[in-house]
Parts: C-alpha cells; sequence; structure tokens
C-alpha cells in the first residue's frame, strides 16, 4: 500500500496512521512535483531579479548572523552546507513510528510549494517512507526555538548526500513538522486508550455492582454534554445485560464520576484530534515562500513564526491530565472492590478463614503508577533559551517535551488499568459471575495473560505483562 500526496487536504490522521504506524511507502503526485517545480523555479527568479531581497537563512545567515547579508558567492556557499551544527541533541531516540510521523508531516510545506525547496530533494524526503529503518533522532534535550535540533538529526543523512540550493537545508529543519507528528501520535493512542479504559471500567462496575442509576440515559439531559452523554451511552453498551440483583445504596465517588471523567478523556481525544489534522495541514516553514501574483509579481518571502505549535503542548498535556486523573479513579476501585465492607463482597476477595491470598499490595502498586502518572502531567510551560549566543532564538518549542511526559503518563495509566483488570476479574471469578457480553472478550484477554488466583503467587510479572498488552493496544496500527 502506497499513500499518495498531491496537496494539504491529503494530511490527514488517517493517511498518518497509514504512513507513520502502518510503514506504508509515501509518493508524491506528479500534480505536487509540478507545483513545487514551478515555486522552486519561481523563488530562483525573486532571488535573480531583485539584488536588494531580504531572505532569513538564504540572503542573511542564521540566528544571531541574521543581521549578516551574502553576496552572490557567499549565498550559495552557505546554501551547499549540511545542517551538521544543529545536530546537537542527544539521549534516548524517538520511536521509529514518531520519526516516520515527522517525515511525513514534513511534505506538509513541500506539496504545494511553500518550501521552494529542490523537488528532487523533496522527492528524497517522501523516499526515506521506503526505508526499513529510520535515521535515530533523540527525544532529550530539546530546549531550542523551533525544532532544527531534532530536524537535523533526521535529515542530516539525505542532506549529506544532495547537492543543496538556496534554502534546501533550511526547508528540511525550520517549521513545525515534529509537533504535528507527536500531536498525531498521542491523539491516536489516546483514543485507543480511551475505549480500553471504558472496557475496564465497565468491568470494575460490574465487578462492584455498582447500581445502574450511575450511568442511566436520563442524566445525558440532566448534564447536559455530549462527551459525557457519549461515555454513559459506552458504559450503558458495554454492562448491558450485566447481573440483576445488584448494590441497593450508591457506590463510592469514584464508580458514580466516572462517565464524567471518562467524557473528559474524550473530549481531550477529539480535540487532540483536531489540532493534530490542523496541524498536519498547516504550512510552518520559515521563510515561507508565496508565488506571484498581481501585487507581488516576484513572489514573497515571508519570515515568521510557524514553526512554533502553540496549542500542541497543551494539548498534551491534557491528554496527560486526563491519565493521570483516570489512574486515581482505577487505583480508588480497586481498593473499593477489595474492601468488603464498602463493596459487599467477600473481603480481600478471600474464600474464607485461611485463605493465603492476597491482593491488598495490588493497589499499591497503582498508587506508585499513580504518582508517576500525576509527575508526568505537570504542565508544559515555554522555557526561555538564551545560551549558545542565540540572541534572537528566546523562546523554546515546547512539542516534544509535552509528548515525552504523556508517553510516561500513559504508561503509568496503563499499569493502573492492569491493576484494576485484574481485581475485577478476580472479583467476578470469586462470585462466579460471568460478564456482560460486551465484557467477554476483554475478560478472556486478561485471563489469558493472567488467570485466575486459586493459590498464593507472585503477581508482578504477570501484572507487567498485561500493562504491556495494554500499551501495544494503545499504538496498534
Amino acid at each position: 500500500m502506497t499513500v499518495t500526496l498531491t496537496n494539504r487536504a491529503d494530511f490527514t490522521l488517517g493517511s498518518y496512521v497509514r504512513a507513520a504506524w502502518g510503514n506504508e511507502a509515501v509518493v508524491l503526485s506528479d500534480q505536487a512535483t509540478e507545483t513545487m517545480t514551478q515555486a522552486r523555479r519561481a523563488f530562483l527568479h525573486l532571488l535573480d531579479t531583485d539584488p536588494d531581497v531580504v531572505i532569513y537563512g538564504v540572503t542573511s545567515g542564521y540566528g544571531q548572523q541574521a543581521n549578516l547579508r551574502f553576496s552572490l558567492e557567499e549565498r550559495r556557499r552557505h546554501a551547499a552546507r549540511p545542517p551538521r551544527s544543529a545536530a546537537s541533541a542527544f539521549g534516548k531516540p524517538l520511536p521509529d513510528r514518531v520519526v516516520r510521523g515527522i517525515v511525513f508531516a514534513r511534505l506538509a510545506n513541500f506539496v504545494e510549494g511553500h518550501a521552494a525547496i529542490s523537488p528532487s530533494l523533496a522527492l528524497s524526503v517522501a523516499e526515506m517512507m521506503s526505508n526499513d529503518a529510520m535515521p535515530v533522532v533523540p527525544q532529550e534535550g530539546h530546549g531550542g526555538a523551533g525544532e532544527i535540533l531534532a530536524l537535523s538529526h533526521l535529515f542530516l543523512p539525505v542532506a549529506e548526500t544532495t547537492e543543496l540550493g538556496e534554502k534546501d537545508a533550511l526547508s528540511l529543519i525550520n517549521g513545525s513538522p515534529c509537533a504535528a507528528a507527536v500531536l498525531a501520535d498521542a491523539a491516536l493512542a489516546g483514543r485507543r486508550r480511551a475505549s480500553l479504559a471504558a472496557e475496564v471500567f465497565a468491568l470494575s462496575a460490574e465487578a462492584f455492582l455498582a447500581p445502574l442509576d450511575h450511568y442511566d440515559p436520563a442524566l445525558d439531559a440532566l448534564w447536559g454534554d455530549p462527551e459525557e452523554s457519549e461515555a454513559l451511552e459506552l458504559l450503558r453498551v458495554l454492562m448491558t445485560d450485566g447481573a440483576k440483583d445488584r448494590r441497593p445504596y450508591q457506590a463510592p465517588v469514584s464508580f458514580r464520576i466516572l462517565p464524567r471523567l471518562l467524557g473528559r478523556a474524550i473530549r481531550a481525544v477529539k480535540a487532540a484530534e483536531d489540532m493534530a489534522e490542523r496541524s498536519l495541514r498547516s504550512i510552518t516553514d520559515n521563510p515561507v515562500f508565496l508565488m506571484p501574483d498581481e501585487q507581488h509579481p516576484l513572489g514573497r518571502a515571508l519570515s515568521t513564526g510557524g514553526y512554533h505549535n502553540a496549542a500542541a503542548a497543551p494539548a498534551l498535556d491534557e491528554l496527560s491530565a486526563c491519565c493521570a486523573d483516570l489512574a486515581l479513579l482505577a487505583e480508588r476501585q480497586a481498593a473499593k472492590i477489595l474492601e468488603g465492607r464498602v463493596s459487599g463482597l467477600p473481603d480481600q476477595l478471600w474464600a474464607g478463614p485461611g485463605d493465603g491470598r492476597y491482593f491488598g499490595t495490588l493497589p499499591m502498586a497503582s498508587v506508585g503508577f499513580g504518582e508517576a502518572a500525576r509527575h508526568a502531567a505537570q504542565r508544559t510551560f515555554l522555557a526561555g533559551p538564551e545560551s549558545g549566543g542565540y540572541a534572537q532564538n528566546d523562546v523554546a518549542s515546547n512539542g516534544i517535551p509535552a509528548w515525552r511526559k504523556y508517553e510516561e503518563a500513559g504508561a503509568a495509566f496503563d499499569a493502573c488499568l492492569a491493576v484494576l483488570a485484574t481485581i475485577a476479574s478476580q472479583a467476578l471469578h470469586v462470585t462466579e459471575r460471568d460478564p456482560p457480553p460486551a465484557l467477554a472478550a476483554r475478560l478472556k484477554m486478561i485471563h489469558s495473560t493472567l488467570p485466575p488466583v486459586e493459590e498464593p503467587r507472585a503477581m508482578g510479572d504477570g501484572l507487567q505483562a498485561l500493562r504491556a498488552k495494554f500499551t501495544e493496544e494503545a499504538y496498534k496500527a
């Protein structure tokens, strides 16, 4: 399968997941190639016709050398240098799926000619998506304005094997494709985590025999929130044909507020998806080239702040916050199921006096993972990088740092869901109850990884295996 790109309308979450997560090849259509050819020709004509034109990084130096003006010879010598100096980030690498996503997002600046990149170089970038492995791009140390530290690592190999002309190197490393890619990555994972969470929490509510009043259809209109209504309906569907005889009085808060917190997560996912699609289509190059028109017969090159995606970090932070808050609900529900005087179930899920099985340490593990999720969910503020003598670059982009926090919060939440799933499934096993039909497959999956506990045994390895399967679901293409 191949993803064909003609214009910015082709940059959707659907095409992103095919190219980045599904490892499909990407090709630029003949129309896109022709558009880029015309834009490149017009851009070079602008350079050759207007000797006084000022274009950042093309007729001038980079960063603190933006005030320098190049002669023709200096301009071409400057253009021919691959972006080696900016490849200074280091540490743990980004996953290949994210690197592929960045390459995909990079092409949005090219296809309609706004980068004025040499078409042959743009085609080489697209061909990177056919490779089995991507260049190593560190996910740590990103404190610079824009995304040049990451993009220089990514595109240095192709830049060093290509004859670079004016603006080519800059078209590779400027803009904000990293923010677009990490936001798309988290939005896709967030959608899957929300679905998984709904199933595990519904299983927990069924195990606890929570009153169905807490999820009654009347609440849809009373609360008046579309996403909370969606969560209520999802929980109702999952719990259809569950136990008839249920708890006659209200369940603890963690069960009653579940649809509101789950609705918040659904809302956060929708917002992230919407912002990801906008970001994937956005022209973020600096400078950005505009084709000639009546008012500007030679075209224009504008120096802008498009390389800073101001919406990515807040959207990622909200996804992380949802993971942290839902992790707390998972830990609370797990503890309440075990507490017989609260749940009405066998205390600690024991069969009787002398039962050597003990599950009380499982919520303790959830407390640790919940703390990790809350730590990761701290808000990502702007940073001010004035080091290195880059006097112009005084505010850092924060997309990748916010994505790293979501990765940590998501993994911690997956662990809390694994604990809750284990305790809820054990409660059904001890009380000899079947799950509602819509949850039968989920319960089977849990038991295939971590079977019901009949005799005392260490649980850590089984919980880690279940957490790993949950995380794998979140990132499955």
